[in-house]
């Protein structure tokens, strides 16, 4: 039921707007500094990839975790210059969240991915699996968000915040079990927008009240 293939949206006007979008994009970073620049084609190649990756490997869910990586990444280099250190753990933590519950989300499409020949970690694997490595990467994100709140000497705020992503991963991972993926909207939609804000209104309360 998209766009594209349900024909609200003619296949020559979505390649018009991608056109342009890539466009703006390169001279957007070319008036940012060289160092975005010259990274431009990374960028591209792996938003682009992504698209394609499900016709042949089922890692597919961590190339769309390395896609939404380069946000913090891409600000990071925006307004330093430079690629640190510093800001890796939180692009990692974004990749496994990501990965996470992107892993969550297929396990509605296994039948479709099955039948035409589409990869990805549930369809391989099966359900009971998927969900052991949604939960693995969901802690792994938790391990490198702490190291970020470490990098960058966060204060109490921050890591009540931790606290509170903590308990909201369990609760999205107690909504879905092997034999009940009927709240599974709400653990991919509702719960992961709950952590995203989560996660960006603690670090401010911290960075308001605790200035680094």
């Amino acid at each position: 039921m998209r766009e594209i293939p349900t024909g609200k949206i003619r296949l020559r006007d979505a390649a018009i707007f991608t056109a342009v979008s890539l466009v703006v994009f390169v001279v957007a970073a070319y008036n940012l500094n060289s160092l975005c620049l010259r990274l431009t084609p990374v960028a591209l190649l792996v938003l682009i990839l992504y698209s394609y990756t499900k016709r042949f490997t089922w890692l597919s869910h961590f190339v769309l975790g390395a896609a939404i990586s380069l946000a913090p990444l891409g600000a990071w280099i925006a307004v330093k210059g430079t690629i640190d250190v510093t800001i890796l753990p939180l692009s990692i933590a974004v990749v496994f969240w990501l990965a996470g519950f992107d892993v969550l989300y297929a396990l509605q499409d296994m039948e479709f991915d099955g039948t035409h020949g589409l990869h990805s970690i549930p369809q391989q694997f099966g359900v009971r699996k998927s969900l052991t490595l949604a939960r693995l990467c969901h802690g792994l994100s938790l391990l490198f968000l702490a190291v970020t709140g470490i990098l960058f000497d966060r204060g109490v705020f921050y890591w009540c915040g931790m606290v509170t992503v903590t308990a909201l991963f369990a609760y999205e991972h107690s909504l879905v079990k092997p034999n009940d993926l009927s709240k599974l909207d709400m653990a991919f939609f509702n719960m992961n927008g709950y952590i995203s804000v989560t996660v960006f209104a603690f670090t401010l309360l911290d960075f308001i009240v605790r200035p680094a």
